[in-house]
Formats: C-alpha cells, structure tokens, sequence
C-alpha cells in the first residue's frame, strides 16, 4: 500500500499584546552586561511579551482562531493527532496539550507533548505528525508550538539587564495538516540529533541553588563566552548543512530554493545562512527584528508572516530549517507551497 501524502493544509501565528520596544531592556537600571556587544545578542527593535497570568494555553486558542474560521470548527475539532511544543511550561509536571485539547474542545487519539527540539520543534513535530499520519488509520492533525520565556523568565528583575534578556519574544505559531488531497505536500525531512551537545544549554541561578530550590537568586540561562563562540560556530555551520542535504534528498540545489525559512535567533545567523546557500535576503523571510527570537514559533510565525505579505509563490519550495539549544538538533523540511487548503 503506498504511504499517504503529509500536506500542510494551514499555518497561524499569534503574537500576544503590543511590541515591547528595546528601551525596555536598554535603559533598564545597571543594563550592562560583558556579552552586550556580542553578534549573538545584538537586540531587535521590538518583540512581544505575555501578559501576567497568560498562558501557553491561551496563546494556541487565540493562534487557532484563524484556522477555525478558514478550515471549519467541525474540522480542527476532529483532528486525530494533537502535538504541542511549550518552550517554557506552565508548570513542571504537566504539559499543555491536555489544557489545550480541552479548551479547543478536541478528542485526538494521539496527544504528545514534546520537550525537545527546541528552536527547531516545529520541524521535530512535523516529522512525528507525518510517521503517525503515514502509519496509522490518522488522518489529521494539529501542530501548537507556543513561547512564553520572553515575557516571564526574562523580565525578571536581576536578569532584565543581561544581555541576553532583550533578544526573546513571546508568540504561538499552528499548523493543520491532513492526508486529504488539498493543501501543500510535504516533500522530504532531514534531522539530526546531536547528543553530545544536549547538555551545554543550561539554566543557572547565581546563588547555585537548582531552579525549583527556594532562594533570593532568579533563574537565567547560563551564557559564557566560550559556551557562545561554540554556539556560533555550531549554529553557522549546521543549518546550512541540514538545508543542503534535504535538498539532495530531493535532486535539488540550495539555489532552487524560493523561500527558506529559519528560526530566527539573530542577524548574525540569519545573514550567514543566506550566503551559505545563496539565497538573496527576499527568499529568507526575517521576523527578528519585529517580534525577536520567537524559538520553536518562529518558523509558524515566519511562514504565516510571509504567506499574508504574498512572498510565498504558488507552487513555491519552501524549506524549513533551523538548529536547536547549544546545537544539539538541526533539522530541515521541505514543502511544495500550494497555497491554504
């Protein structure tokens, strides 16, 4: 029996409550930070936040609200298969795709939430949506990636003036793909797990304390100068890799690529990425500088983004691709551009 054809039917995104604009963190009180003038952290002109109390949850109900109104109530309420990307859970135990299907009212027979991925996760979900969808009696599904660091982990007091903190944004990217005959088809994916970078992205409190441990001392990432030279090299060199061999998967040159969509980190990789495969800045959608490094939403948003500014031609290759944490994940996937089902 031959497989079944994945096709992306629909994508969303949501940006929650008004841009924040840089001054937010450049003029914050004792902004000042030894990383500041490092390429991996040179600061967007805006981004957006969550607000106090808004969840993950709310996020997907408010980026599936499109989908709704174009696909049908009826139709995303009897998806099959329910996968969620949280990049920072509510809460510690429980993920959100529970919440999730019970708000938007779903009974999916297949519900993950999946912690890895990272930056990346979107393309991590498509690949496990399309093996359930080609290997099972599903026939739809629903791919959530929603990021809440930006307006929580990152506006706290003590970390508000680091570097680091002024490059995030929060947002929710969705996706609707089914195995019926309308919408654009999944062409080919390529990931690749690498383990022995899984554990150099870390969250660190100064005072040593584990983040769950009480104390006066507020969770950040753990940034260190060496740690970021080997992100950049890492970064520059895997997603420009992953793109490249997706496309001689496909009998295809970096070049025939007409819109190529990435995790948006910063310039930096945004620019080295397009020479790497050399794409003019037209065929690289950039959202950084408008909503920040999104992480796993970023590229929902981004491909939303461009579809509603008309950048995405009919019947257009799109490639997606991007790298996660400190470089332990890069993947890309490929998808022959038919317009929203």
């Amino acid at each position: 029996m031959t497989a079944a054809t994945v096709r992306l039917a629909d994508v969303s995104g949501y940006l929650p409550g008004e841009p924040v604009p840089a001054g937010y963190y450049t003029d914050y009180p004792g902004a000042e930070d030894r990383l500041r003038n490092s390429p991996m952290f040179k600061i967007p002109s805006a981004r957006h936040h969550v607000a106090d109390g808004e969840s993950n949850t709310d996020l997907v109900e408010r980026a599936v609200q499109p989908l709704l109104e174009r696909q049908g109530r009826d139709a995303i309420r009897a998806v099959d298969v329910l996968l969620v990307h949280s990049q920072l859970p509510d809460i510690p135990f429980v993920g959100a795709a529970g919440e999730i299907a019970h708000r938007l009212g779903l009974r999916p027979r297949w519900m993950l939430d999946v912690a890895n991925g990272g930056c990346a996760s979107f393309v991590h979900l498509l690949e496990l949506a399309r093996q359930i969808l080609t290997t099972t009696d599903a026939r739809t599904a629903l791919l959530c990636n929603a990021q809440t660091a930006a307006g929580q982990l990152f506006t706290q007091d003590r970390v508000r003036g680091l570097a680091h903190a002024a490059i995030p944004g929060d947002g929710c990217g969705v996706a609707y793909l089914t195995t019926g005959a309308q919408g654009s088809p999944v062409l080919g994916l390529r990931t690749r797990h690498i383990p022995q970078n899984a554990g150099e992205m870390t969250l660190v409190r100064d005072d040593g304390r584990r983040y769950w441990e009480a104390g006066q001392a507020q969770p950040r990432i753990g940034f260190t100068e060496s740690g970021v030279t080997k992100v950049l090299d890492r970064g520059n060199r895997l997603v420009p890799e992953v793109v490249r061999d997706l496309c001689r998967d496909l009998g295809k040159d970096s070049a025939d690529i007409d819109v190529l969509v990435t995790n948006q980190p910063n310039r930096l990789f945004l620019e080295s990425w397009r020479q790497a495969l050399g794409l003019p800045p037209e065929r690289h959608p950039d959202t950084f500088d408008r909503y920040g490094n999104l992480f796993g939403a970023a590229m929902p948003i981004t491909l939303d983004h461009a579809v509603r500014e008309g950048t995405v031609p009919q019947g257009g290759l799109v490639v997606l691709g991007g790298f996660a944490h400190a470089g332990d994940y890069a993947a890309a996937a490929a998808i022959r551009w038919q317009g929203r089902a």
